[in-house]
């Protein structure tokens, strides 16, 4: 295996001879895939490529699955130094927990949450992730240098709140003009995608609401927001504007095919026929649902109704395979069940949101999501010749349900290899791990978090459920 490493980290034109490669249309064998400058600059048969390129010296993977790299559609980089003190909560933990961690977190506590996170992202499988932006003060740079360092390809998202919800509120116009900064100074980056975000409806003005939505379907970018996650979100909205959120935005005309809303879980039909009128896309967050949420997004409607969507981790848990068997096991335990519906989609459609999907969604159709032509090189080594593949009868099925992140040996963004094997090949991660641990006791003690379910072995002693 480590001759394969090294033939993989070669520079120059990369030939690849995988067992199967994962197309759009379904896993093929007797493909051959060349990466030249970043991108996929053939895929076709194994003796047309030979055929067209005979000077190029194929690396041979036969035991291999060569796909998409998954795209997480959404995403909070900056929050990874926090991740199990929400365990137990009850909703709207961003308000207990997120913002006061986030907001605490100087330059060098960004970078290093983001860069554990971005790392994670890799080791799970995703080479694209969606971030919602990040609460802390003017440190969206520390994020990205991060995230570049680590070769995650990022859909990046200023927040532009006016009326709440960030470290801090600066007045309109500055936001407006700090917004415009933040899409020219990442509009050419090659892995960094600039995006705008409002946290939740309730945390800006109608007046910011619209002109953020409209500057960013100006310049062609994603806008994100968190949308019908909680129910007593969706009373607030009620009361103060006399609609729920999604109604809101429509109102608003804040909706459109640039936008993507994170959860939509709390969903009426009519709010489904405004996202397909308007062709707004959604990130559905399984895991997010099962570990803090109210209700489950009714995914398989949406797929019927047309509606664009993508997995996302919202920040629970990096791992692209485990994602795609939490959003197929929720629709089953959801509506399956209850209706006879015994394939909940099919393994395809899973493979299908958890990649070119989820690119869909984030805006980056014509960058990645997918093994073709033209598009970014971003895309994971899968070891086929294991236990949970054997025997083989519906690959795509099999992805979905026996698939995990120990299986993939190689990620690559841009054509180049980042991980082998769950590990960086160009930097030292556990020499970031150390730091992390060093430093993140203190980070958590000054922000003012607020937790109402005490750590398991204290909760264990209440005497609750014995």
């Amino acid at each position: 295996m480590s001759a394969i490493r090294e033939n993989l980290s070669r520079t120059g034109d990369l030939l690849l001879h995988p067992g199967q490669v994962l197309l759009p249309e379904g896993p093929r064998a007797g493909m051959a895939v060349l990466v030249r400058a970043g991108i996929f600059h053939r895929v076709y048969t194994v003796e047309a490529v030979a055929r067209d390129y005979p000077d190029l010296i194929p690396v041979d993977l036969p035991d291999h699955l060569l796909m998409p790299g998954f795209v997480d559609a959404h995403t909070h980089l900056t929050q990874s130094l926090g991740k199990s003190l929400v365990f137990g909560e009850p909703s709207e933990i961003f308000r207990r927990i997120w913002v006061p961690l986030e907001g605490s977190l100087d330059e060098r506590m960004v970078y290093l949450s983001a860069k554990l996170a971005a790392l994670e992202c890799l080791r799970g499988g995703f080479t694209t992730a969606v971030d919602a932006g990040t609460r802390s003060e003017g440190h969206v740079g520390a994020l990205v240098r991060a995230a570049r360092e680590v070769g995650l390809r990022s859909v990046v998202g200023f927040i532009c709140n006016d009326l709440g919800g960030t470290a801090q509120i600066p007045q309109a116009d500055v936001i407006l003009r700090q917004a415009g900064e933040h899409l020219s100074t990442y509009r050419q980056d090659p892995l960094i995608h600039p995006s705008l975000a409002i946290s939740i409806p309730e945390a800006a003005s109608d007046g910011m609401l619209k002109a953020v939505s409209d500057m960013a379907a100006a310049n062609g970018v994603v806008f994100q927001t968190h949308v019908n996650e909680h129910l007593v979100a969706v009373e607030r909205s009620l009361v103060a504007r006399g609609r729920r959120p999604i109604e809101h935005l429509g109102h608003l005309g804040a909706l459109g095919p640039h936008v993507l809303l994170a959860h939509s879980t709390l969903i009426t039909p009519h709010e489904l026929n405004l996202l397909q009128k308007t062709d707004t896309a959604v990130a559905y967050n399984p895991v997010a649902s099962l570990w803090k949420g109210n209700a489950v997004a009714p995914a398989l409607q949406m797929a019927a109704l047309g509606i664009r969507f993508g997995l996302g981790t919202d920040g629970t848990r990096a791992d692209g395979f485990r994602l795609m068997d939490a959003g197929e096991g929720l629709q089953r335990a959801g509506f399956g069940l209850a209706t006879g519906d015994s394939s909940c989609g099919g393994g395809w459609l899973w493979l299908d949101r958890a990649t070119a999907g989820a690119a869909n969604a984030a805006g980056l159709s014509g960058v990645t999501g997918a093994i073709a032509d033209g598009l970014a090189a971003d895309f994971l080594l899968v070891d086929l010749d294991r236990p949970e593949f054997t025997p083989s009868h519906d690959l795509m099925w099999e992805l979905v349900r026996y698939g995990n992140r120990d299986q993939i040996d190689a990620v690559f963004t841009a054509g180049q290899l980042r991980l082998w094997q769950g590990w960086p090949v160009d930097w030292d991660a556990r020499a970031l791990l150390a730091e992390v641990r060093g430093d993140t006791a203190a980070a958590i003690a000054k922000a003012p978090i607020q937790r109402i379910h005490p750590v398991s072995q204290a909760h264990r002693g209440l005497g609750q459920y014995q």
